[in-house]
């Protein structure tokens, strides 16, 4: 198992932003202690989706956090990015893992403990469980119960985030589950100020772990 520190997993949306905001807030957030980027673009072509990865991997790079591109296995090579994140409707994690090698971070969503199973015996190295609340960033969002989250986490031996409409103040519904951390999007890149939420986000998830209300890994 690969030595991941997943415990504040940043997903972006560059949707409404420039791309100088969002990169600028993308920064911000990393300067705030985001331990894991992952760059998810629905609307792009390969060729915008390229484009963005590499300027965002530049600026991963400085803060020495893996870059994990969603979905895209091509445009994970095209930038040498660190790992890719695979949806249930995506290429297998088996086959991410035969492209990408065993080097690289192939992360899964996972919705049912088979799934988990399935992901972990495919090789992956971590897994987002969710979602525990509505979202903004989806259309339709199937939720997760929280008794689902924490059998994900008893079945398999790997990290496993929870996902899903969280911020600093409803984490509390995670209370005893034995998750690595949490996966955001909206908290941070729709907050007033990207680094001081991720900042605060990263100061709960501390104090929920030192109380043992989230059990990490």
């Amino acid at each position: 198992m690969k030595n991941l520190d997943t415990s504040l997993y940043f997903i972006t949306e560059s949707s409404g932003f420039t791309e100088e905001e969002f990169l600028y807030r993308v920064e911000e957030a990393l300067k705030g202690g985001v331990t894991l980027l992952q760059l998810r673009e629905k609307n792009k072509t390969i060729r915008e989706y390229i484009d963005i990865a590499k300027k965002v991997h530049a600026i991963a790079r400085k803060y020495n956090v893996p870059l994990i591109i969603d979905d895209h296995v091509d445009v994970a090579l095209a930038i040498d990015a660190e790992g890719v994140h695979v949806g249930q409707d995506d290429m297998p994690v088996s086959i991410a893992r035969n492209l990408l090698g065993e080097d690289k971070i192939i992360g899964a969503t996972t919705k049912t403990v088979l799934q988990a199973l399935e992901a972990y015996e495919q090789g992956a190295d971590y897994l987002g469980a969710g979602a525990v609340y509505p979202t903004t960033t989806k259309v339709k969002t199937v939720l997760t119960p929280t008794e689902t989250i924490r059998d994900i986490c008893n079945a398999v031996p790997l990290p496993v985030n929870a996902i899903g409409g969280l911020n600093k103040d409803n984490m509390d519904i995670l209370n005893g589950i034995p998750i690595a951390g949490i996966c955001v999007v909206s908290a941070i890149m729709k907050a007033d100020d990207p680094k001081q939420a991720a900042a605060e986000l990263k100061a709960k998830e501390i104090c929920l772990a030192a109380h043992g209300v989230i059990r990490r890994r």
